[in-house]
């Protein structure tokens, strides 16, 4: 015997709140766990020279789509650029980054699950938008960071500015 769903219709409009999470990188929640229970679906828009730092997480997995421009990721040592209509699967536990590979804005679907982590980003743009703007200090981003299960390793960042002319992350 089948169970019974009842699946809730639910309409997300173009105009969803973009925010900005550092200088470069922005962030629009399409739909949060309230909405779908188990996955969040999260529009970032890199700027040329933008770079998401080494990071890992240890509760979500996430399967990114490029929709325009070109987007640079590596993880765990391996590399790779991907155009618009290219998927990229970053599996919890894996250390990755992701930059703009190009000279344009470029723009990138992030589906996480399971759904909750879109929470950090609403957190990291609110410290960035107390900074004035800027890049918010470590000391108050880090316990957002560890607050979901999010460590950040900058050793790579070095080799990743000077190979793809990149902005380091201050």
């Amino acid at each position: 015997m089948a169970a019974s769903h009842s699946a809730r219709l639910t309409v997300v409009q173009p105009d969803s709140q973009e925010v900005t999470l550092v200088p470069g990188l922005t962030a629009t929640v399409k739909l949060a766990a309230s909405e779908t229970g188990g996955i969040s679906v999260v529009l970032h828009t890199f700027d040329p020279g933008a770079l998401v730092p080494p990071h890992r997480h240890t509760r979500e997995d996430e399967i990114s789509c490029v929709i325009s421009g070109e987007i640079g990721f590596r993880s765990d040592g391996r590399e790779v650029s991907l155009g618009a209509g290219g998927f990229i699967v970053k599996p919890r536990g894996e250390l990755h980054s992701m930059w703009n590979a190009g000279t344009e804005p470029a723009q990138m679907i992030e589906i996480i699950s399971p759904a909750g982590f879109e929470k950090y980003f609403i957190e990291l743009a609110e410290a960035t938008a107390a900074a004035g703007g800027r890049r918010p200090d470590p000391s108050v981003t880090a316990p957002i960071a560890e607050r979901f299960g999010l460590s950040y390793d900058f050793d790579e960042v070095p080799d990743l500015v000077a190979r793809h002319q990149l902005r380091a992350p201050r």
